[in-house]
């Protein structure tokens, strides 16, 4: 079940419709992915044409995350990827998770809300584009599929994530009579041997000659995988081999040796019931790097999918910025990929541990776990930091030896304790901890030990983020207005929105000053860079501005003052920024420029528009630029939209197509409430996915004269 809240008949209308799609478009692999509740999140929550253990890795993905199925959700459009080059070239990460020759879709799931996205795949034979009516196809069969989730959220909550994503078959063809004697028959007397895998890998099938060559009984593979049931077979490149198969639905051929020295050459044949398999003996010479002989009694090595999960694991930690990034990380990807329940991850912090993220604990147990000394005895976190040697405990027994009370306060039963060591340097300890007793393997031992040290990496690397970042964000905020004077006859409301999260601060202000005599200024402006240099220039460019409006100076001389300032600091930043004065007396407002977008004007009966404001340069440049002055009638009615480019700036859109657009949505918008009418605008401009600058908004409405 996709969440508590899920029908039987749910399910089952919305996994029709999604099969039905997936059969439509001649795709070899559909998944279905679903926004978190806090829209922060997809979760897998349907998948057909590949068995789930194939999708861990991408399981859950983060909204923010540069992948094909996030990216259609935030940009509301299709992506399509035709080979595996171009998914290499656009999307490294997902190119790293899905290394086979393939094409992609992924879709917008959307109707009265957004819901998720449609993923489809191809084997690389199609052609490496989409035509109209097959993009078309999708775009209706989304709609279908938000149709299904609509009427059933009438029913009950939307769908929350569960344990694994349900696994639809597609279908296939199907004898008419029972085969059952003439297909045995038939694989008999094919010379070698012939096998049939379904698409989890699991034999379902063996003729006589497969088990002579193979050297087991049927009995003894019937439902097995390969490489768990045949040691020689337990190679991770043979596995991948067959990864290969199910995702790419190409023939995949390789040669392995069964010991002690019999060559033989597989033959895998996919579609999308599972996979047959021929098995002759090879008559080319050995490969020059055959895989080893593994005796019964050796270690099992780490599974493929294992290494192919923390392949995909180790580019995702490159690419976290914050702390509460790395967790959701580790949460969502690395505790699965470990079979664990629970997390703690915790930070040495004044002689201390402190909790910075857990899941699968109570809040009363990570009360009591958060601030204990480093050198307690109450868990070994800190015995484990202070020596830098991760400890392992099968069950609550092995722990309780050494640490009587631990087993007692969470009720788990296995744990991994890893430390975090950067540069010989304990900056944390991460925990996995079992709901069953769990035996560690050397091998597993050793991935989890060397995943430890690329989160250590990765922890120390976002925390040092999050300082600079708190820091900058800090210095911003004390430098932004905390509220706006009243001013008679006008109305006025602003917003300021920081960058989504992984972004680094700006320099972004707007500020309004009182100028007496039925006049007030307006002002907003963008500092180049994001960072703390940027923030502190912002509050030296309001201090300008604010010292030139006070001894009387129009807009265009405060811009030129303003302008002096920066040269003579050296600031080696630039800074674009609007003035603008408003006179409720004489009804006039006076405006200048410095390189900054034009302000939105808006009359009654007459629409909304940008005001052409003939720009001068950015502030900083040149010391003798001039700002050229422009003024427009000032009326009851009349409301003025001043914004930086953050809100209009899209990759891929021209920028006065996009302020045409905003224009638009003013002109549209209900103005009986500006804070109302302000998130309307801000929601219109698509900015509540990924920022990627700083967003300042000031709207002011003229309500008639002063009295």
């Amino acid at each position: 079940m996709a969440g508590a809240g899920e029908t039987a008949a749910y399910a089952d209308g919305l996994d029709a419709a999604f099969v039905e799609t997936v059969r439509a478009t001649g795709a070899s692999v559909g998944a279905l992915y679903l926004l978190t509740p806090d829209g922060q999140q997809l979760f897998l929550d349907v998948l057909c044409g590949a068995p789930a253990e194939l999708a861990a890795p991408w399981k859950t993905v983060p909204m923010t995350a540069p992948a094909p199925v996030a990216e259609a959700v935030r940009e509301d459009r299709m992506v399509w990827v035709g080979s595996q080059q171009e998914m290499a070239r656009l999307y490294p990460r997902t190119a790293m998770a899905l290394p086979y020759p393939l094409a992609l879709a992924a879709a917008p799931v959307a109707g009265v809300r957004r819901w998720g996205a449609l993923m489809l795949m191809w084997p690389a034979t199609r052609p490496g584009y989409m035509t109209r009516r097959e993009r078309g196809h999708i775009r209706a069969s989304c709609g279908r599929l938000a149709r299904v989730l609509e009427d059933a959220l009438h029913s009950g909550p939307p769908p929350v994530p569960a344990d694994g994503p349900r696994v639809v078959s597609a279908g296939s063809w199907r004898w008419s009579t029972d085969p059952a004697h003439s297909a045995a028959d038939f694989v008999e007397r094919l010379p070698g041997g012939s096998c049939a895998l379904d698409l989890e890998g699991r034999f379902t099938l063996l003729s006589r000659g497969a088990c002579e060559l193979l050297g087991r009984e049927a009995d003894q593979l019937l439902g097995t995988r390969p490489w768990h049931s045949l040691r020689w077979l337990d190679d991770a490149s043979y596995e991948d081999r067959y990864r290969a198969a199910v995702l790419s639905r190409e023939p995949v051929a390789f040669t392995a040796c069964r010991p002690p020295d019999r060559w033989l050459d597989f033959h895998l044949y996919p579609d999308a019931s599972g996979i047959s398999v021929r098995i002759v003996p090879s008559g080319e010479p050995p490969p020059p790097s055959p895989a080893p002989h593994r005796p019964q009694d050796s270690v099992t090595p780490s599974r493929a999918g294992r290494l192919y999960q923390l392949t995909h694991l180790a580019a995702g930690l490159t690419e976290v910025v914050g702390v509460q990034d790395v967790i959701d990380l580790v949460a969502h990807q690395i505790v699965p990929a470990f079979g664990a329940q629970g997390l703690v991850l915790s930070s040495a912090e004044a002689g201390r541990l402190r909790i910075t993220g857990h899941r699968g604990y109570s809040p009363e147990t990570i009360e009591r776990l958060d601030g204990l000394p480093l050198d307690t005895a109450f868990t070994p976190a800190g015995q484990v930091l202070r020596t830098g040697a991760p400890a392992f405990f099968a069950d609550p027994e092995e722990l309780r030896r050494g640490y009587p009370e631990a087993p007692q306060v969470s009720g788990k039963q296995a744990w991994a304790f890893l430390p975090l060591i950067v540069s010989g340097r304990p900056v944390g300890c991460c925990i996995l901890s079992y709901d069953r007793p769990h035996d560690f393997p050397a091998e597993e031992r050793a991935v989890l030990t060397s995943l430890a040290g690329l989160v250590a990496q990765a922890l120390d690397r976002a925390r040092l983020y999050d300082a600079k970042h708190d820091l900058a964000h800090s210095l911003q905020q004390a430098l932004l207005p905390r509220t706006l004077p009243q001013v008679t006859g006008l109305r006025v409301a602003a917003r300021y929105l920081p960058a989504t999260r992984g972004m680094d601060i700006g320099g972004d202000f707007y500020d309004l000053i009182p100028l007496g005599a039925g006049a007030v200024a307006a002002v907003i402006g963008d500092v180049q860079g994001h960072d703390a240099a940027a923030a502190a220039l912002m509050g030296q460019v309001r201090t300008a501005v604010h010292a030139h409006s006070a001894v009387g100076a129009t807009p265009d001389q405060v811009l030129s003052g303003t302008n002096r300032l920066l040269i003579d600091l050296d600031a080696e930043l630039f800074t674009s920024c609007l003035y603008v004065r408003l006179d409720l007396a004489a009804r006039r407002v006076s405006l200048a420029s410095a390189g900054h977008p034009p302000p939105i004007v808006r009359r009654p009966g007459q629409g909304a528009r940008p005001v052409d404001v003939p720009p001068g340069p950015l502030l900083g440049i040149d010391p003798d630029a001039v700002f050229p002055l422009t003024e427009i009638p000032f009326t009851p009615g009349f409301m003025l939209a001043l914004y930086t480019d953050g809100l209009v700036e899209t990759p891929g859109a021209d920028i006065d197509d996009s302020i045409a657009e905003l224009a638009h949505h003013l002109a549209e918008a209900d103005d009986r409430d500006l804070d109302r009418l302000i998130d309307t605008l801000v929601g219109k401009a698509g900015t509540h996915w990924q920022r990627t600058d700083d967003v300042a908004l000031l709207v002011l409405h003229h309500m008639g004269a002063p009295g």
